[in-house]
């Protein structure tokens, strides 16, 4: 806490820069800036707000999901691991402080703005909105932890506070969230040049996130009043349901893969009506504003490679897991896997049949220690210039459809089949897989909350949600401390590999159980940095740590 507030912060040069550098910048000369000449019209408070965009995460954070079994990089992970140690420092404190301590400036100085008011109060329905993503990421990370709402100086008694309570810090996202849909415009009447802009739509859909998390974090955690949370999730995003603006994106000239399509560049703008939130990297190589390399990281680096933990879980063209569908065979080559299964599987993972760079993909172990690699994202053509201008997407539909069901499965203990097919019965028709419905389920021995957590996993693989789902349903002590699994081994297809590590039934093992540990009386939250410890004496730790 005290490095947040102990630093200069530098609002207002960012703030130019970022979403500006395309634009002509009428204001005064950047070495010029100052509070005396700023905050005086709503166009300084956009400059202002532009700089709370650069929080927004970048493509490379879903590499987040290497923190579950479903992905591993090119060496272990020690958060999945449990051999991780409290760090000195972490961005995921510091800047989340950073991002509020912005937040809480624009709110302050906002004061002196003259202009229309519904401008003036759509761009503190902007910053209240980051306000509520930054004190949201800490609470899923950390638990209780320091809540201020003003700027702090170093005379301030605040400046070393102690740990509010987290039910009381969630009040306050809840209450920034509920400004922001109330000033914001939705989707639909967002200005084509504003693209990328909060909306009340985000706003919406990202309350429906925070309230799912923490009313099931709540519930399998044995805590009282989560149906209240649940109950947010269910009203936020009904309400998106509700308007009919949104909707699943289609690719018209093939349909089938439209899943695969959502993120190439054709799942890109304001007529995709499944994109609520993305991070706008732009344009090209002539006009490089903001860029990313996600595709040769992903691809070269090794950043980011699906496990076999994960690709098992896909359903097989009949709606059945492997135990139960009459489509499973043994493996007998590198393709078996990916025949009469979930399409979504092929569109997510490279298999012999994939095109990759300039001919068809062929399985390795180069850059890849479980033999898998995920093609979410990859451009063939970004690949051989090295550089991409491919948006992160944050905040997609199918997300809102997903958190609508959980929510109302978890509060009420079932759903309908009208429930199945207005959210997860949508997902699957895009995928070409058959509905889910009650009889299903009942008829062939699965369990529902099983399927809707599966639909999720498959769903938003690789988009960064699995270790916290984990959390969530406190399920990592289960999940995480088992063996990370590649692929089943064939040296004539893959290559001959010195000494492979394999199961018993010829599948690489990446990670040993016997290195993978998981302390659920420590691990469900996150060290707090040992130099915020030491700066803040009234910071305390978190239990085991």
């Amino acid at each position: 806490m005290n490095t947040l507030h102990t630093r200069t912060f530098l609002l207002l040069l960012p703030a130019l820069l970022f979403f500006g550098c395309s634009k002509k910048l009428d204001q005064v000369p950047k070495t010029d800036l100052s509070d005396v000449n700023f905050w005086n019209t709503t166009n300084d408070m956009k400059l202002a707000c532009n700089y709370l965009y650069s929080f927004l995460p970048p493509i490379n954070s879903h590499t987040d999901d290497d923190m579950s079994a479903d992905a591993f990089g090119l060496s272990a992970n020690s958060v999945s691991d449990g051999s991780w140690l409290p760090p000195a420092t972490a961005d995921s404190w510091t800047g989340n402080y950073n991002l509020i301590r912005a937040c809480n400036n624009i709110l302050e100085k906002s004061v002196k703005v003259k202009g229309d008011q519904g401008e003036i109060s759509k761009y503190l329905g902007e910053t209240r909105f980051f306000r509520a993503w930054g004190y949201f990421d800490l609470v899923k990370r950390y638990g209780d932890v320091p809540f201020v709402t003003k700027t702090l100086q170093l005379t301030d008694t605040l400046l070393y506070t102690g740990r509010t309570n987290r039910e009381i810090v969630l009040d306050s996202v809840y209450a920034d969230l509920d400004f922001a849909v109330a000033h914001l415009p939705g989707a639909s009447q967002q200005a084509s040049e504003e693209y990328g802009r909060i909306t009340s739509t985000a706003a919406l859909a990202f309350k429906s996130r925070v309230a799912l998390f923490e009313g099931t974090r709540m519930k399998f955690f044995g805590q009282a009043g989560y149906q209240t949370h649940l109950q947010k999730a269910i009203d936020a995003s009904d309400a998106i349901i509700g308007q009919g603006n949104n909707g699943l994106f289609t690719y018209a000239a093939n349909p089938d893969s439209s899943y695969y399509y959502l993120f190439q560049y054709t799942g890109e703008g304001q007529a995709n009506p499944e994109n609520i939130l993305v991070r706008i990297y732009g344009e090209n190589q002539v006009n490089d504003i903001s860029a990313n390399n996600y595709t040769r990281e992903v691809l070269d680096e090794g950043l980011l490679m699906p496990t076999s933990n994960f690709t098992s879980s896909y359903l097989y063209k009949d709606g059945l897991p492997s135990d139960k569908s009459p489509y499973y065979q043994t493996q007998t080559n590198t393709y078996t896997e990916f025949e009469n299964r979930d399409p979504r599987m092929a569109m997510t993972i490279f298999n012999k049949y994939s095109w990759y760079v300039s001919g068809l993909y062929v399985p390795t172990f180069e850059y890849s220690q479980t033999g898998y690699r995920s093609c979410k994202y990859y451009i063939a053509a970004d690949w051989t210039i090295n550089v991409s201008y491919i948006d992160n997407i944050i905040i997609r539909y199918a997300e809102v459809l997903l958190n609508n069901l959980e929510a109302r499965f978890e509060l009420n203990g079932s759903v309908t089949d009208d429930e199945l097919n207005a959210t997860l019965n949508l997902i699957r028709a895009r995928a070409k897989m058959p509905a889910l419905t009650n009889n299903f389920v009942s008829s062939n021995g699965l369990d529902m909350r099983t399927e809707i957590r599966r639909e999720r996993r498959i769903e938003l693989a690789f988009e960064g949600f699995r270790y916290w789902d984990l959390l969530r349903w406190k399920t990592a002590e289960t999940e995480l401390p088992q063996a990370i699994i590649g692929v089943k081994y064939f040296p004539a297809e893959q290559g001959q590999l010195d000494d492979p590590h394999l199961t018993s039934d010829g599948f690489i093992i990446t990670q040993d159980a016997n290195k993978r540990h998981f302390n659920p009386e420590r691990d469900y939250l996150w060290p707090i940095p040992t130099q915020e410890l030491g700066l803040n004496p009234k910071l305390t730790p978190n239990p085991k740590w």
